[in-house]
């Protein structure tokens, strides 16, 4: 398990969806639908995601009060992973933009963005550094992506995409090691 040492909340989807405050404590996001909403957001990556889109998300058949329990969810979110923010002050993690929600977090801040990064400059690096660089990547997950959502549409492609890029990091990491001679 990485060290969550960080000055805003950091974000882990390589496993069950959770959040840890700045002292490394788990926050507590409340229910399955607002673990959904908050997974929805980060899998659109910092784009808008229209509250029609997130009440088609997560219901087959939406009830009458859809809408508002959504505005409900990310209320109660923002609460969680801005506790000290002043009423009225904007939120910086879950804004509203136009017709939805987006989600805004550094690139660090999300262990799947985080494991990205790695993979990639791993690619970009001598057998040594590919080798740490992967297993700091690899050391990540905490089970599969997205986890308690894998049946849900719209974390398909992504869960899938951050599979293969887990695949692709054991088979550079296991070509690291031969090229360091280490069978």
């Amino acid at each position: 398990m990485r060290d969550h040492t960080f000055e805003a909340p950091a974000f882990g989807v390589l496993g069950p969806v959770v959040a840890w405050n700045e002292s490394s404590h788990q926050i507590d996001l409340k229910g399955p639908r607002h673990r959904a909403v908050l997974a929805r957001l980060v899998v659109a990556r910092g784009r808008v995601v229209p509250v029609d889109v997130i009440v088609d998300d997560l219901w087959v058949d939406p009830p009458s009060g859809a809408t508002s329990a959504i505005r409900t969810f990310v209320s109660a979110l923002r609460r969680a992973l801005e506790p000290d923010r002043a009423p009225r002050k904007k939120p910086k993690v879950i804004v509203t933009e136009g017709p939805g929600y987006a989600f805004h977090a550094a690139p660090d801040a999300v262990d799947a963005w985080e494991f990205e990064r790695l993979v990639r400059e791993a690619a970009d690096s001598t057998p040594a550094q590919s080798l740490e660089l992967l297993r700091t990547a690899l050391q990540l997950w905490r089970g599969p992506a997205y986890a308690e959502f894998a049946d849900e549409p719209w974390a398909r492609t992504e869960r899938s995409r951050l599979e293969e890029l887990r695949l692709t990091a054991v088979e550079r990491l296991a070509s690291a090691q031969l090229d360091l001679g280490r069978a």
